[in-house]
């Protein structure tokens, strides 16, 4: 029985598998994206890829792009609302106040 450390379907003395068992990489660039925290990435893309304007960076999270002296800024992301928030846009206190009014009655009629 073999050893439990053993790689399943590799042999003592295989060699290692690379390139020459998988072919040649395509050719690459390497391209530099800044985000507004100062980070650099440098991604690795085909020659024939199309660039990306922007890229997430992968320390931070935010958008960076190729111009280190104007990267782009973060997306504003609205916070999350209530339920009662969305009523308070859609009413003001006046009618808000009517509705109160007419539910007392109603419950007070129900007695």
């Amino acid at each position: 029985m073999a050893g439990g450390s053993a790689i399943r379907g590799s042999r003592v003395g295989a060699g290692p598998m690379g390139e020459a068992e998988r072919g040649d990489a395509a050719p690459r660039v390497r391209l530099s994206f800044y985000c507004a925290h100062g980070h650099e990435s440098r991604p690795a893309f085909a020659v024939d890829a199309p660039i990306p304007d922007t890229w997430d960076c992968p320390r931070c999270g935010w958008p960076a792009g190729q111009d280190q002296d104007n990267p782009p800024k973060p997306i504003k992301n609205a916070p999350y609302k209530t339920h009662l928030a969305y009523v308070k846009e859609r009413r003001d206190d006046k009618d808000g106040d009517a509705i109160l009014a007419e539910a007392i009655d109603k419950l007070r009629g129900d007695r």
